[in-house]
């Protein structure tokens, strides 16, 4: 159902998604990584294990196939025509036959010989196949946005803790130099003291339209009760499969907030060292959402209208998507996908080592490498569960608060919005019931 002119934001969440309890869903580091007296052996590969494999994992993989201690065995997806590209982007890198799909990744997921997966479904599947992966005994390396709701990220956080698996969120650009070394210009000191953090987001939409019904196809060509999983049910149309899902509410993450917000926002968090909290205030408006943290710096997560586009007046359009900006009493520095940093003023500036070499922000290698080398030292990863619970539900308290069409508080610690049954009823959603 579209959002008709006449019916508040409230209103549509109220009609459209039943607020539901979070459902509750050995801890051995992988045999095929352990030497004979229980340490992590170096030279041994892990086998890794895919769960969804589209456009932006066949992106993934191509970072990850080089790693010569790593070695992909196996791919599940619904579709036929994914499950079959990605065996042919496997196989001829190894130049074998030997990559196994799968329909149902329930199956892959049984395998003893499968140390780690990367999940890269679509929204709706990231937290119960990555807590599903966990309980499995898999390490796990997620794409984002991690969570459809807040209750989402937390059991997903919670269950890799109790599990004690690896973790790692895809928001890569935690591993990418520019965005570190702006980080890094932020925490020095040399901007003075930090007032204000800029994280450019996509403009928030909130949309339920039913496509018309088209003939579902044989299981094994699309599984369409796979695909839909934990997400409301609607008849199968072509399109949702070909990626027309981004942006409706069923099965995207905060009304579209978090496509870029869960980077963004996050790079914000590290950059105020405030990766063991969170914002505790939200207030929406026109162009932007504000968001305040208890030491009184403030966060403004700014309405791209181009965002693949012109980016000013808001950021340097040259300096690529996922724009983020650290504002500070002495001067401030900017950075994006392009890979280079703007910083002011200009004697700062003077101060910034020559790039040798820009990474392009989407480039997911190192990222990829942190989390295969944590799969061997058991430590956390740049982006572990605990950096993505509070990133994540930051994004999901900002886009409530422009759903609600009000300010919002937060405890961050209890993770409950403070004096508001509604809002804390909305960071839960029903789910339906795939399992067949």
């Amino acid at each position: 159902m579209s959002l008709p002119e006449n019916r508040s934001r409230r209103d549509f969440l109220v009609a459209s998604s039943a607020a539901a309890a979070a459902a509750s869903f050995a801890t051995i580091v992988p045999s095929t990584v352990l030497a004979a007296d229980g340490r992590t052996a170096p030279n041994d590969k892990i086998n890794l294990g895919v769960i969804g494999i589209g456009p932006r994992c066949t992106y993934d993989m191509k970072s990850i196939l080089p790693f010569k201690d790593v070695q992909c065995v196996a791919i599940a997806d619904v579709q036929a025509s994914r499950r079959d590209a990605g065996k042919t982007l496997v196989d001829s890198h190894y130049g074998n036959n030997d990559c196994v799909l799968y329909n149902d990744f329930r199956e892959l997921l049984d395998r003893k010989d499968i140390d780690a997966v990367i999940i890269a479904t679509g929204d709706r599947w990231h937290a119960a196949a990555s807590i599903l992966a966990a309980e499995a005994g898999k390490d796990v390396y997620s794409e984002k946005p991690c969570g459809i709701t807040i209750a989402d990220c937390q059991k997903l956080a919670d269950a890799m803790n109790r599990e004690k698996r690896v973790f790692q969120a895809g928001t890569q650009r935690r591993s990418v130099a520019n965005y570190a070394k702006a980080v890094e210009i932020a925490q020095s000191g040399k901007l003075g003291k930090i007032h204000t953090l800029h994280a450019s987001v996509y403009r928030p939409v909130l949309d339920n339209t039913w496509l018309p019904q088209e003939k579902e196809p044989v299981k094994d060509v699309c599984d369409w009760n796979m695909w839909l999983g934990p997400a409301a049910w609607r008849p199968f149309n072509q399109a949702y499969v070909n990626g027309r899902w981004r942006g409706q509410w069923d099965f995207d993450s905060g009304a579209r907030l978090l496509d870029w917000g869960a980077h963004t926002l996050d790079i914000c968090q590290w950059a105020n060292n405030a990766d063991d909290s969170m914002p505790i205030e939200y207030v929406p408006g026109e162009q932007n959402i504000t968001c305040h943290y208890a030491n009184g710096v403030k966060l403004v997560l700014d309405f791209l209208p181009e965002p693949f586009g012109k980016r000013e007046p808001y950021y340097i359009t040259r300096l690529g998507t996922c724009p983020v900006r650290f504002v500070g009493e002495a001067g401030w520095v900017e950075t994006g996908d392009s890979g280079e940093i703007v910083v002011e003023p200009e004697s700062l500036a003077k101060q910034l080592p020559e790039a040798t070499k820009r990474v392009n922000g989407l480039d997911v290698s190192t990222h990829a490498r942190n989390f295969f080398d944590c799969i061997r030292s058991r430590e956390l990863t740049a982006a572990n569960q605990n950096v993505m619970r509070r990133s994540h539900i930051a994004c999901h308290a900002a886009a409530l608060a422009w759903i609600l069409g009000r300010k919002l508080t937060i405890d961050p610690v209890k993770e409950e919005f403070v004096g508001d049954d509604e809002a804390n009823l909305m960071r839960a959603r029903g789910t339906r019931e795939w399992t067949a």
